[in-house]
């Protein structure tokens, strides 16, 4: 039951996101793909999304006898295959999607399978909590892990909530560099990370402990690249296994960032995994893991002397330290795709326990689209748990949300990627939206092209890694991440009528207009409230881009524009002062 169930959810959310992107045209709920047809019901939200009616799908196609034969339609891939002609893809696209439908398939039923209910979910830490939740709500194969097999999904997979431990390294230095913010010596990073006992069992299995730089490595990782990819190193003594810290971890959503939970005041980890998953081989490259220390403690800086973001109570989980191992052959050649040469580093990440204050909780932002075994939305749960009606919640919601994004995007022309992995929402002790947590942040945070003299000079002023966008390129980071990435889902459970959602998140942006007059000029650039975006379909990307095998990442395109809720919203003021 459980599998033809979420075979029908994963077609009803195909349909509605190709029609969404406009891959595909229907005509009065009907798609017209040559010897098949596909008729549903449906009804239209903002940013001209569709929502499909539970259970209407049905698929159409020619008898023998020239009589048509009707059924309701429940396979995903099926449904590729018939479209594939209409959407313009070749057969290697084909497969490749289907392989990631059917793994998403796979871990829908999973999760299916050990869901639990509201009550159980609303006393989780949020590192418990991150298992739980079911994926993107815009892309549809997010959860294809291409490389992972069904063992491996069934280990570190974030449904799977199963604990792993980290096995350490010991890279000759020149082969690895170590990087850290000024307060992190390499040394204490280690010390904190393994402890004084580890840390004695460990050098002890080197002559000369201080000519390796140390690291962990995801156990997959070890097993499936670094013992192959750098046997020679290996093998040669470039490279040590140290053996496995006792430390227990659970993944996050993005599946290789890892949580420790033996100690939660110990750093989160991110390390790379050789899988593609979610339109990229999630690695990490090479200017990633060496800028970080220095884009933190640049961010560091602005924060502690921004009395906007103070008096918010934003929490900005810096990537404090890291270590870069560069391929000694592949990284110096040209045209190596970038699988390839992002398979062997790490990022040191503050963790967020010790940023809550008494009584505080917090949960990521995905969790407000997550629904339980029941089928009802945890948000609904949370705001019962409040004791406040889904206006007032929600309003508070939009307030720490947005107001530390636009001063962060106009004030100082920087903007981070908020969707619903990387932000997250801390709680007060009645339970209401108080503020929240931004991370995740080398190759996610954007400046303006034009200068802005409260942000200084930019820590990368001689070898560029912050990507410098246009006004309205940067605002597409807030529009698409959070905006259409996570508010519309939200909007689409129907806890308050559409037009008091949109109001409320319109009145957000008039408060901070009048709040900050003397940024007209760039609220005018990012035109917020325009009368259209610009769309970038995430589904699309995949299809477009197919699976070859690239040398760097490259930008989603523009495909149209997708009108704006903002626009013709009637501002509800906020109750909530700045």
């Amino acid at each position: 039951m459980s599998w033809t169930r979420c075979s029908t959810e994963l077609l009803e959310k195909l349909i509605a996101q190709f029609c969404t992107e406009e891959l595909l045209h229907p005509v009065d709920g009907r798609l017209d793909l040559g010897t098949v047809v596909y008729e549903f019901g449906a009804t239209r939200g903002a940013f001209g999304s569709y929502r499909v009616t539970p259970g209407s799908v049905r698929r159409t196609v020619a008898g023998i006898l020239g009589n048509d034969e009707s059924e309701p339609a429940a396979d995903p891939v099926q449904f590729l295959v018939d479209a594939a002609d209409v959407l313009g893809i070749h057969g290697s696209t084909v497969a490749g999607y289907v392989a990631e439908l059917s793994n998403t398939l796979a871990a829908d039923v999973t999760m299916a399978g050990t869901a639990v209910r509201n009550k159980d979910l609303l006393g989780l830490e949020h590192w418990q909590l991150d298992g739980h939740l079911t994926g993107h709500p815009l892309l549809v194969a997010n959860k294809g892990r291409l490389g992972f097999s069904a063992t491996d999904s069934a280990r570190y997979a974030p449904e799977a909530r199963t604990p792993l431990r980290l096995v350490w390294l010991a890279v000759r230095r020149g082969l690895a560099e170590f990087r850290g913010t000024p307060d992190l010596s390499e040394h204490a990073v280690v010390e904190r990370e393994l402890g004084t006992a580890v840390l004695d069992e460990f050098r002890a299995k080197l002559d000369d402990p201080d000519a390796y730089v140390w690291m962990p490595v995801h156990p997959w990782q070890l097993d499936h690249v670094v013992r192959t990819q750098w046997a020679r190193e290996l093998a040669t003594g470039e490279i040590v296994v140290l053996g496995e810290a006792p430390d227990e971890y659970l993944p996050t959503q993005s599946i290789r960032t890892v949580v420790n939970i033996t100690d939660p005041l110990r750093y989160q980890v991110k390390l790379p995994l050789k899988i593609l998953n979610t339109s990229v081989y999630r690695g990490i490259p090479e200017h990633c893991s060496l800028a970080a220390p220095m884009v933190t403690q640049w961010l560091r800086g602005l924060w502690s002397r921004d009395e906007v973001l103070g008096r918010l109570g934003t929490e900005l989980l810096g990537e404090v330290a890291s270590v870069t191992v560069r391929h000694p052959q592949l990284s110096t050649a040209p045209g190596i795709p970038y699988q390839w040469t992002e398979t062997l580093g790490c990022i040191w990440r503050d963790p967020l326990h010790p940023r809550l204050q008494q009584g505080e909780s917090a949960w990521p932002l995905a969790a407000v689209l997550h629904r339980d075994a029941a089928g009802e939305p945890l948000v609904v749960a949370m705001i019962d748990q409040s004791g406040a009606d889904p206006e007032t919640w929600l309003a508070d919601l939009f307030a720490a949300l947005l107001r530390p994004l636009l001063h962060l995007m106009h004030h100082y022309g920087i903007t981070v990627n908020p969707h619903g992995e990387n932000l997250a929402v801390i709680c007060g002790p009645e339970g209401m939206p108080a503020r929240i947590v931004v991370k995740d942040l080398i190759d996610d945070v954007n400046v303006s092209t034009d200068p802005v003299p409260a942000r200084g000079h930019e820590p990368d002023s001689h070898a560029r890694v912050l990507p410098r966008k246009p006004w309205h390129v940067l605002r597409q980071y807030l529009v698409d991440a959070l905006l259409l990435g996570v508010l519309n889902p939200l909007a689409d459970l129907d806890l308050i009528p559409p037009d008091r959602f949109w109001g409320l998140i319109r009145g957000e942006l008039d408060l901070y207009a009048t709040t900050f007059p003397r940024q007209a000029t760039r609220l005018e650039a990012t035109a917020l409230d325009g009368q259209t975006f610009a769309r970038y379909p995430l589904n699309g990307y995949r299809l477009t881009l197919g699976y070859q095998d690239l040398d760097t990442r490259p930008p989603i395109p523009v495909t149209g524009r997708m009108p704006n809720p903002l626009h013709t919203a009637t501002a509800i003021p906020p109750k909530r002062p700045w």
